[in-house]
């Protein structure tokens, strides 16, 4: 089987399968517009047409199959997965990520990640992927970096469906209209699944569905002014299982499994959610222009299993001036968001209020001069926080500052250097305020501390016809990293903040097209993360990895031209085995396992119409998600196969 694995690494660089020329694309989601070659950042962008070739169930699946970002179901919930980016680890890397649509921030005030899975692939026009950088446009949570997700304002209209192993089903459309007036975009998603694992003991499975939908439309009534607004919903039912013992994951992944914490119960989530946007961009003369967009969100998460519910009320609002000249480029703004989570009554806690309210100020600015261009931007941002029950009424608050200092350097049209500097910071969420002990009773923890990075990355970027190479390293330095003390006897478990910690790596992607039938995607990233200073109920963490977080990360496809209209793809993603979630110790006798997983596409396409066909984990290898030892989260444990149709007219 080793031998098997080695060798689809080394088959899968040689990759994918292009007629086209690659050229450098236009950064669309930054406050300072550009290109990759001129960017003072690490940049990934993936377009529409590199979602549609890989043909994912949801972006999570693209992000763990194509990108340096890592995503693993949270807790056994393939809806809302965790992310990692840059040695953040599993556990917390997504709160150190902003995630956007749009320009509409999906992160949540409370411990909840992102819900990407509402986003339907064939809605998306492209993704961005800013790392180590960001913090001055978005903000809070940008220690590692942004993921910007852009939709599509196109003219396009096409329908897909697939079916596949285990009751997959689902279906999607877009359907787009835009000429110079106006522009009218709406689609859809329709997805459930019976099942793979046991979740009781009466032969329940893990089963699943999601509907989604989302219309987006834009006026342009004078050629200086353009009005826009959209709304958007997602219904999500899943059910999912608990942790398994280390031999029960070894025997059988898909079993019900006995629960690391008492219970085998699985658990059982309705997730609802909606939203409505409004915005104006208005051209005041040639140079400067105003853009005003807000967002208003509301949730509802029912945990059925445990008589749990919370209700969320977001609301947003950003506020740009820009200036733009060849040479010159200034953005300057206002951004808001309040969040508040309505937590009803429980058998475990009262009923509950919380906010955290989020209010700052920010410039960025980019002079161009020759091949040199230079960045500097600064963010200063206010997040206040208010508690209120039956016994309590708390208040909190912090001023933070973010800056970028950024310059490129082309050295000739093909290639350029960059430097990046970041100081950037991530406000607690809600739930670090509050500790369930092993009872699951809730007591309030105490306010602790925002924590804030210091990064510099260093890069190197060359884009030709036939191959775009970009390379970077990067060190990151960090106070008050933010993270939940799990203690092993059950007392003394709480969030709090690791002292000092650091993190270095280096990223390489490289596209190279070697022929008009084969090319090749590569994607590695080499991370360390190390605990410097932490001490915690007796337990000296100094010196200690990071748990969750995996050294080496690997993600490689090859696409063939079998014929003028059939492609043939491979992908290998591969990831080194890590400190189980819980482990900052590095004591547990089991760890993390490394993640490994090959899969296999075909495309026939023709004209209008496109057949396709995928199996994921084509030699049915085993991953999982260790929170400690056996507490295992079975993960992409099994072979699945999906076959469908799309139709464009």
């Amino acid at each position: 089987m080793k031998i098997k694995i080695l060798l689809s690494l080394l088959t899968s660089t040689i990759l994918v399968a292009q007629t086209i020329e690659l050229e450098p694309l236009v950064i669309k989601s930054t406050l300072i517009k550009t290109d990759e070659l001129r960017s003072t950042d690490a940049i990934e962008i993936y377009t529409s047409s590199d979602i549609q070739k890989a043909h994912v169930q949801n972006i999570y699946e693209f992000l763990n199959q194509q990108t340096s970002v890592i995503a693993m179901p949270a807790y056994g919930n393939p809806f809302t997965q965790k992310l990692d980016m840059r040695g953040f680890g599993i556990g917390d890397g997504y709160q150190n990520i902003v995630v956007t649509v749009d320009g509409r921030r999906l992160n949540n005030i409370d411990m909840v990640a992102p819900l990407l899975s509402a986003i339907s692939p064939a809605s998306i026009e492209r993704i961005e992927i800013i790392k180590s950088g960001g913090i001055v446009a978005n903000g809070d949570g940008a220690n590692a970096g942004v993921i910007n997700i852009l939709t599509k304002k196109d003219s396009t209209r096409e329908v897909s469906v697939y079916g596949g192993t285990y009751g997959m089903a689902d279906g999607s459309f877009y359907l787009g209209h835009s000429d110079d007036k106006l522009s009218i975009s709406a689609s859809g998603e329709v997805q459930k699944s019976d099942g793979i694992r046991n979740v009781d003991s009466v032969g329940g499975k893990d089963n699943s569905k999601l509907k989604t939908a989302s219309l987006n439309i834009s006026y342009i009534p004078t050629k200086e002014l353009e009005l826009r607004a959209g709304a958007s919903f997602a219904r999500i039912d899943v059910i999912y299982g608990g942790t398994m013992k280390e031999f029960e994951y070894e025997n059988d992944p898909s079993q019900q499994g006995t629960n690391a914490y008492g219970s085998s119960v699985s658990s059982h989530q309705k997730f609802d959610t909606d939203a409505v946007n409004a915005g104006m961009s208005y051209q005041i003369n040639s140079n400067l222009s105003l853009n005003v967009d807000a967002n208003h969100e509301e949730k509802t998460s029912n945990f059925i299993t445990y008589s749990s519910i919370a209700d969320y009320k977001y609301n947003s609002a950003k506020t740009t001036f820009e200036y733009a000249t060849d040479a010159l480029s200034i953005s300057a703004g206002l951004d808001l968001l309040n969040g508040e989570r309505d937590s009803h009554v429980t058998s475990y806690s009262v009923a509950n209020e919380t906010t955290k309210n989020n209010l700052a100020g920010f410039i960025m600015s980019n002079f161009r001069f020759g091949d040199h261009s230079i960045k500097a931007g600064y963010r200063y941002e206010t997040v206040n926080y208010k508690f209120r029950d039956t016994g309590n009424n708390l208040e909190n608050s912090h001023s933070l500052y973010g800056a970028e200092l950024g310059y490129n350097y082309m050295i000739s049209r093909d290639s350029s250097l960059f430097l990046n500097y970041a100081h950037s910071y991530q406000a607690p969420d809600i739930d670090r305020f509050f500790n369930k002990d092993w009872t699951g009773v809730v007591s309030f923890n105490g306010f602790i501390n925002p924590s804030k990075a210091d990064s510099i990355t260093i890069g190197y970027s060359n884009i030709i016809d036939n191959n775009k190479l970009k390379l970077s390293a990067y060190y990151i330095s960090l106070n008050d990293e933010i993270y939940y003390y799990a203690d092993p006897s059950y007392t003394n478990s709480k969030n709090t903040n690791i002292d000092k910690s650091h993190k270095y790596g280096i990223d390489v992607y490289d596209k190279y097209l070697l022929s008009n039938t084969f090319s090749v995607a590569l994607n590695y990233n080499f991370v360390q993360a190390i605990i410097d200073k932490e001490r915690e109920n007796g337990e000296d963490f100094s010196g200690k990895k990071l748990p969750g977080v995996s050294n080496h990360n690997i993600k490689a496809t090859l696409n063939y031209l079998l014929t003028q209209h059939t492609t043939v793809a491979l992908t290998q993603t591969y990831r080194s085995d890590a400190y189980a979630m819980d482990d900052f110790s590095n004591s547990f006798s089991q760890k993390q396992d490394a993640y490994k997983s090959t899969d296999i596409s075909a495309t026939y396409k023709k004209e209008n119409y496109e057949f396709f066909a995928k199996i994921n984990n084509l030699f049915n290898q085993k991953n999982g998600l260790w929170v400690s030892d056996d507490a295992i989260y079975p993960v992409n444990y099994t072979t699945t196969a999906i076959a469908g149709l799309k139709i464009k007219f």
